[in-house]
């Protein structure tokens, strides 16, 4: 089998718990370090990664295994939210859309849960 590439998107906090079980389930059936796989919230999907603890904790699980979580900058500064508050493992990124796109240009499939 390719490796493959699978980039998560989030934009609505209420999403993050299936997401983060999708992406748990991806790692699981394909084998941990078999893919490349990114989380990438935007919206107001940023706010996770300043609220439910539970959440962060199963966030350092899926990082451990090589899991990528990315926020846009945009998003964070619509919400009032500093990048200095972000957990550790996540990336600020420009802009989430433009993370998206170049991603798929580098063949990760979008999912949408």
């Amino acid at each position: 089998m390719n490796r493959l590439k699978v980039l998560f998107h989030v934009n609505e906090p209420e999403r993050w718990k299936i997401v983060l079980v999708n992406a748990r389930n991806f790692i699981n059936d394909v084998g941990q370090g078999r893919a490349d796989v990114e989380i990438v919230a935007n919206g107001a999907g940023v706010t996770a990664y300043a609220g439910d603890a539970a959440i962060i904790e199963e966030m350092k699980v899926l990082h451990s295994q090589g899991v990528v979580f990315a926020a846009c900058r945009n998003a964070l500064k619509m919400h009032a939210l500093e990048e200095s508050s972000l957990p550790g493992f996540v990336l600020a990124v420009s802009a989430g859309i433009t993370e998206i796109a170049q991603k798929q240009s580098e063949g990760y499939s979008y999912i949408k849960p």
